[in-house]
């Protein structure tokens, strides 16, 4: 009897030890990836049997929009929990001879929560939120361990000269802007998986913003390329080579610009798997969530070609749009037990949510100033969901952009940094979610127009408005 009531509590201590674990994170982040590059989204050119499998593990949103249609200002919105009319860094404002405007002391960003909270936590792929040293340092701003490119000018290049360990610069054998041997996102994997290798045994927050299949095109002959070499009718595409004449910022020429395509979308995959399988290995799949987006829609660089691969899928537009394709991504989430398997969601949800859902999940009880509102009664199919108002984006590059999207309709304002040449376009996503047939309707344009000037506020650094 002793023996059954010792056991009963050593089970009832386990299970409440169990209960109260906190659940790894990993958060995959494509850089560039269309919402139709992947097979649970409708791809059917190229193989993602490691991404597929995490759908029908998970939920699939398909109403799910980035911070905006570019790379760093989008990553600030994802970890500050603020729209771009609100997030510190609105552009990609470069910085000579590396880097970008860093995101400023005061700022706090997901992770510094996470690491509050006792998760070890790292990033490990690109940052692009502020040079080594500077206050948007990745060590300043809620990560442990940082490998990989801190300026998204440099990751242009998939053979660079040098990635960054932290605060040492690692030169990479073989590379010089003339010769290529170095492949850098092979690199990065072996320290991602070398992150879990390490922090199995403590909750871990992994964050792998990879550069994959960000332009240029590039890659090892190998089997990700030898699978498409010869599936696609090619053009091959003249860029800036290594060599020479090479720059930093350029894109290389590639003869089989699809193929080359495919195989970093199926290498991205690849990765996408060893991370599952790493996680498997140490049993640490129950206790994990196993999120994945990309930061903005299907780029046109470089040679891509995202009409072939129907990147955006039939949604308009792409990358530096604020039309659907270039703001609606993908997102997977899964963790098994808890969230249910092989649903889809429309729950309408943006990149300034993940801050209020990790803050929901590990019941930090911080009052981070935020745009974003919980998607874990969703992801859990739990209580009551809220819902957004509306949703609001600016691109403050050709012009000025502003976007609304409010019940099922959405306004874009372009040309903002003009008054005189600005316009706009008004659409039912309901009834026209390709965005072919503006509508007019001078009461809702009335009532966006004042949710756009109540959303923006005006930034000394990324001045918007004239």
């Amino acid at each position: 009897m002793k023996k059954l009531l010792l056991l009963a509590l050593l089970c009832a201590g386990f299970y409440a030890k169990a209960q109260h674990a906190k659940p790894n994170i990993v958060f995959i982040l494509a850089d560039d990836l269309g919402i139709g590059d992947i097979g649970s989204y409708g791809q059917t050119k190229i193989s993602t049997p490691n991404l597929d499998k995490l759908a029908k593990q998970g939920m699939r949103f398909t109403h799910f929009y980035a911070g905006t249609s570019v790379c760093a200002p989008s990553r600030s919105a994802l970890l500050t929990g603020q729209h771009t009319g609100h997030t510190y860094v609105r552009g990609n404002k470069e910085i000579e001879p590396e880097g970008q405007e860093p995101l400023a002391d005061s700022i706090r960003t997901f992770a510094m929560i996470l690491q509050e909270k006792g998760y070890q936590t790292g990033v490990f792929g690109k940052w692009g939120l502020g040079m080594v040293g500077t206050t948007g340092d990745p060590n300043r701003k809620g990560f442990d361990e940082f490998f990989g490119y801190n300026c998204q000018r440099q990751s242009h290049r998939y053979y660079p000269t040098h990635l960054w360990d932290n605060n040492q610069r690692v030169e990479l054998q073989g590379n010089n802007l003339r010769q290529k041997e170095t492949y850098a996102p092979a690199l990065i994997q072996a320290k991602t998986l070398a992150f879990i290798d390490q922090h199995k045994d403590k909750p871990f927050f992994l964050f792998v913003p990879t550069v994959l299949p960000h332009a240029e095109l590039a890659g090892p002959d190998d089997e990700f390329y030898k699978k498409y070499e010869h599936a696609f009718p090619e053009t091959p595409h003249k860029g800036n080579d290594y060599g020479p004449n090479a720059t930093i910022a350029g894109y290389a020429s590639v003869q089989k610009p699809r193929a080359t395509f495919a195989a970093m979308v199926s290498r991205m995959d690849h990765y996408v798997g060893e991370i599952m399988q790493k996680l498997d290995q140490y049993g640490l799949t129950e206790n994990t969530i196993i999120i994945f987006s990309s930061d903005n829609g299907a780029h046109r660089e470089g040679g891509a070609d995202p009409d072939f691969f129907n990147s955006t899928a039939g949604l308009k537009g792409y990358k530096r749009d604020l039309y659907e394709g270039g703001i609606r991504t993908p997102l997977l989430v899964s963790w098994k037990y808890h969230i249910p398997s092989g649903v889809t969601t429309s729950h309408v949800s943006a990149f300034w949510d993940i801050l209020p859902t990790i803050q929901d999940l590990t019941n930090d009880q911080g009052k981070e100033t935020t745009d974003g509102i919980s998607i874990l009664p969703t992801l859990l199919n739990k209580g009551k969901q809220k819902q957004h108002k509306h949703l609001y984006w600016e691109f403050h590059e050709d012009g000025g952009r502003q976007a609304v999207i409010y019940k099922h309709y959405k306004l874009i304002k372009f040309k903002v940094k003009d008054p005189q040449q600005s316009y706009v376009e008004l659409y039912d996503l309901k009834k026209d979610p390709q965005e072919q047939h503006p509508i007019q309707n001078a009461k809702l344009t009335k009532k966006i127009l004042k949710l756009i000037a109540q959303e923006h506020r005006e930034s000394p650094i990324f001045p918007l408005l004239p």
